[in-house]
């Protein structure tokens, strides 16, 4: 399950300790990249860091928690708002916050505010991966996949494009996805999911237990060492028992 990026902003620092303490106990799956003592930093922080939940305390200096949307041309981040005075619920709601916590935070409903924003990413993930669906079969976007990224040690998602794909490699439970034009990335899936995902029609083969090849690509075949190269110095392997249906398909 992927992480939820959080920024906290509060000019208390108890304040800051108590809700960094509660959130790392949650049972949701969680990664505070920043606290924040006032509006302006939050503001920095966030264009900085591309967090998906922004905790904000209402009352602070110079600007109001609630103030932070004037800052930004498009809100793609969730915000909660945090404080000890509820008649800023109103605030909240006009603002569309996905939750609204009083203080002193009670755990049940900082864990009831994280699964609000755990569902709707769900529902945001969902809504996406039957857009490509519809894409595909409408003939539009043909060809096109999702796929969880490892960036920095935490998961996003990824579309591409299957003719983009120069080779997946396995290294031990991940796979490394090498591409055309960008630079290679991780995804913790093995490689028979890959064999199975990757239609036949985009003439990939499964050339070695580590390597599923695009033949698109293939450059060069070094039969002393079994090896192909694949270009942006890729060069990966050909398995014995794979050899004569490799060089059939490469040469057909």
């Amino acid at each position: 399950m992927e992480k939820l990026r959080i920024i906290l902003v509060d000019d208390e620092d108890l304040a800051l300790d108590v809700l960094t303490n509660l959130i790392c106990r949650s049972s949701t799956p969680v990664d505070i990249v920043a606290t924040c003592n006032d509006v302006l930093e939050a503001v920095n922080k966030i264009n900085e860091l591309k967090p998906d939940v922004v905790f904000l305390d209402v009352q602070m200096p110079d600007y109001a928690g609630y103030e932070i949307v004037n800052f930004f041309d498009e809100i793609n981040f969730e915000i909660i708002f945090v404080t000890a005075y509820d008649q800023y619920a109103i605030k909240a709601f006009e603002l569309s916050a996905i939750d609204y916590i009083v203080k002193p935070v009670e755990r049940y409903r900082l864990e009831e505010a994280l699964q609000k924003v755990m569902e709707k990413r769900e529902q945001i993930a969902v809504k996406e991966n039957y857009q490509v669906l519809l894409d595909s079969m409408r003939g539009k976007e043909l060809g096109k996949i999702i796929l969880p990224e490892i960036t920095d040690g935490q998961l996003s998602r990824r579309v591409l494009h299957f003719k983009d794909i120069i080779a997946v490699e396995a290294m031990r439970s991940y796979c490394q996805i090498h591409l055309k034009d960008e630079s290679p990335f991780l995804i913790s899936r093995n490689l028979k999911y890959f064999e199975s995902l990757l239609p036949e029609k985009h003439t990939f083969f499964r050339s070695h237990r580590s390597w599923i090849l695009n033949l698109d690509y293939v450059e060069k075949y070094y039969r002393k060492s079994d090896e192909v190269g694949m270009g942006k110095d890729i060069v990966a392997k050909v398995s014995k028992n794979r050899l004569s249906l490799f060089e059939e398909q490469t040469t057909t």
